[in-house]
């Protein structure tokens, strides 16, 4: 990293994560008329009851994706960009709030645009629960001055409405195949019986939004389908569609299989529900037999990386494989939504079935940050509960930094000699530790969306990718929402990988003291 990137990383001081700065102007790109999203509504948890109903009476995504792809051979699902020497693009994922946690990253996402030749949505372009209206205020205006197309691979909350919106937008099909009919009285009769149906479009709210980004190349994009690869000159982008619970169904994972393939460029795998995140490996079910990553680590279809949205916050996972390879696995869904916690990743070194480090490993906010932050949102949502006590569950984030160093056995990331960690400060660690953050079951969107906030600093992420015949470089820029950070933005990670005479690649990455 340049002496100014070092400067501005979250690693180096508490301005540099965003804590200490004046609110920037990202809210004068947003409609007058908009609100702060929020999931303590009905309205939205009611919408998005498709999640629950695919996981207890069975989850017709399989047949439903089948259906969209009908009649695409394996060379219509791939785009080509030409035979170029170079290619540059910014991935951003989990974007469509439509509120400040996603306004918040426009502008950083802006000024390291220049030169890229489109921007690729990994998972959950719109929350809460799709919608072909919904991509004006969610889509269309937050990406407006964005001249180059835009691509996507849908996430669990695009297909909560039959993934009919993603379809109109990305691949330009106006009209959804038809239901099948299920068996009276059996579950998935019932299951069809109160499936949320695809909200019909406004023609004035369609027309409106498709106005933001008139221009030729911003219109809807024809890209195949629900999946598809990308072939950007130097290397290809395999994007696959893992629905609503995370696997693939065998037509996909045919499909993934062959085309991984057909060529031996190097490859980026693009994936609604990340390899590697929270310190856990999960590779991936294909229906038939086989993972995703059995796919994605065979020498023969030569993967450099992975990347994953669905978990928002950044992490990265360097994993050695045999014969001197390295695959990175990356985490990339900061681009908006609510931010997940990373104060709960253990320490690498002890987790289970990690092939890699805690030096090599890396997330973005940093723990003490992440801690610091829950610790102020649980105090502001319980002070009518506790009364004057909310106050003291707050942890400063230096002091968090050294409660984390602490607890997990790990080198502090800053500089810790002078912080003093009282008892009040260990007491609320422990509550807050205590709490799960992502409830489980249907308690999973209330409770993890009560934690969502709008004021900085928000630690968004997203990445921009420029690759060679040679090299690829991968940047991870913090969007924290300071004014001093719009035009700037702090670089959280810095990777590149370079390959070699025997067509390795191997993944330079920055010092941990970075």
């Amino acid at each position: 990293m340049s002496g100014d990137e070092r400067r501005q990383s979250s690693r180096r001081d508490l301005a540099g994560a965003g804590w200490e700065c004046a609110e920037g102007s990202y809210r004068e790109l947003m409609s007058a008329r908009r609100r702060p999203f929020s999931w303590l509504s009905p309205a939205p948890l009611w919408r998005s009851r498709n999640d629950r109903l695919a996981r207890r009476l069975g989850d017709p995504t399989d047949e439903r994706r089948q259906a969209w792809m009908d009649g695409l051979g394996d060379e219509e699902l791939t785009v080509e960009l030409g035979e170029r020497s170079e290619a540059s693009f910014l991935l951003v994922g989990d974007t469509g709030e439509g509120d400040s946690s996603q306004y918040a990253t426009v502008l950083p996402l802006r000024s390291q645009a220049a030169g890229a030749d489109f921007l690729f949505i990994a998972s959950d372009v719109i929350y809460p629960a799709g919608g072909i209206d919904e991509y004006g205020e969610k889509f269309a205006r937050p990406y407006k001055d964005f001249a180059g197309g835009v691509y996507a691979i849908p996430g669990n909350h695009d297909w909560y409405d039959d993934a009919t919106g993603f379809m109109y937008w990305f691949c330009g099909r106006e009209s959804a195949p038809p239901r099948p009919r299920q068996r009276p009285l059996s579950k998935a009769w019932i299951r069809d019986r109160l499936w949320r149906k695809a909200p019909k479009p406004g023609p004035d709210k369609l027309r409106a939004a498709l106005g933001l980004r008139a221009r030729p190349s911003e219109q809807p994009n024809p890209q195949p389908g629900l999946y598809f690869a990308l072939d950007t000159g130097p290397v290809v982008l395999v994007g696959i569609d893992t629905g609503i619970r995370g696997n693939l169904d065998r037509r996909q994972g045919a499909w993934l299989r062959r085309v991984s393939a057909a060529t031996g460029k190097p490859k980026i795998l693009i994936t609604g529900k990340p390899i590697y995140v929270d310190g856990e490996h999960r590779p991936g079910e294909i229906a038939g037999g086989g993972t995703v990553d059995e796919v994605v680590t065979a020498p023969e279809h030569n993967y450099v990386a992975a990347i994953g949205g669905d978990i928002h916050n950044y992490q990265r996972y360097p994993i050695e494989l045999a014969g001197e390879r390295t695959l990175l696995y990356l985490v990339s869904g900061g681009g908006g939504a609510f931010m997940h916690e990373t104060h709960t990743v253990p320490d690498i070194d002890r987790a289970e079935g990690m092939e890699t480090s805690e030096a090599r490993f890396r997330c973005y906010p940093l723990r003490g940050d992440s801690l610091s932050r829950f610790s102020q949102l649980y105090a502001r949502k319980m002070r009518w509960v506790i009364g004057p006590l909310w106050r003291h569950l707050h942890i400063a984030p230096d002091v968090a930094a050294k409660i984390m160093s602490e607890r997990l056995g790990i080198a502090p990331t800053r500089d810790q000699e002078d912080v003093r960690v009282r008892a009040r400060d260990r007491f609320a660690a422990r509550l807050i530790f205590a709490i799960h953050h992502r409830g489980r079951g249907a308690l999973h969107l209330p409770f993890s969306e009560w934690l969502d906030w709008n004021q900085p600093p928000m630690f968004k992420q997203f990445l921009r990718i420029d690759a060679d015949a040679s090299r690829i470089r991968i940047r991870c820029f913090a969007a924290t929402g300071c004014r001093s950070q719009e035009d700037e933005p702090p670089l959280e990670d810095d990777l590149l990988a370079e390959r070699h005479g025997n067509g390795n690649w191997t993944w330079t990455l920055p010092d941990r003291e970075d």
